[in-house]
């Protein structure tokens, strides 16, 4: 799941990047509201952690400019302001939920995760192709050979081929939405889930493959009876 965080205090969000990594999370981190609208308008994210007090921006400006663009992505927003006032202009505003300094990170964790799930209810909680099918709710890939409980990054990969079949993802695509924009891994870890989700395929009895595209992507197809 890829979050974009808007933090101007860096010494905060390095720790809170560290944290979310920690917890599975993909993080891009900007610091003043432009920039933080610049990510918004050219990147996909699952979520947005946005403090209200930003140079050059503020949060709730943010906030404005996203949902005038009709962009429903859900937002948490972090102030040092606890007035009932300034929580009320950002839950009016459009933001899915509100945390005020200083936090417990168990708290930030629960609420990310609950502003996440709410967005995951809207769309189809069980994806199926073919013979298969994943639950996104409990990261479960089912077959006629059994049952896989997916990790976070092969449940990513296999959600974006599972939404698109037939479409080539790019391998790019794969390394900004499930690493990060700015993330120093190597590119060939994205052949390395690849070959992960493969054999986990072979193993369920798939009547679907991942297929490759020579320096292109990944798709997912229909294997013809």
């Amino acid at each position: 799941m890829r979050l974009l965080l808007a933090e101007d205090e860096k010494e905060l969000s390095n720790a809170l990047v560290a944290i979310l990594k920690h917890n599975n999370y993909s993080v891009d981190a900007v610091y003043d509201g432009e920039e933080a609208l610049d990510y918004l308008e050219t990147e996909n994210y699952d979520g947005v952690i946005l403090d209200v007090m930003m140079p050059k921006k503020n949060g709730l400006e943010v906030l404005h400019a996203l949902r005038a663009q009709g962009k429903d992505v859900p937002v948490l927003m972090l102030t040092a302001k606890t007035e009932i006032d300034d929580r009320v202009a950002g839950l009016d505003a459009g933001a899915d939920d509100y945390l005020g300094k200083p936090f417990a990170t168990k708290e930030l964790l629960a609420r990310i995760r609950a502003m996440t799930r709410r967005q995951n209810q809207v769309t189809d909680a069980v994806l199926c192709v073919g013979n298969l099918s994943l639950n996104r709710a409990s990261f479960a890939l089912s077959g006629p050979g059994g049952v896989f409980r997916l990790a976070n990054k092969e449940f990513q990969m296999m959600e974006m081929l599972m939404l698109h079949p037939g479409q080539i993802i790019p391998t790019e695509r794969f390394m900004e939405k499930i690493w990060g924009y700015d993330s120093e891994t190597e590119m060939n870890v994205v052949w390395v889930y690849i070959s992960y989700l493969r054999k986990k395929l072979a193993t369920l009895k798939a009547d679907i493959s991942i297929k490759a595209t020579r320096n292109t992507g990944y798709f997912l197809e229909v294997t013809q009876a």
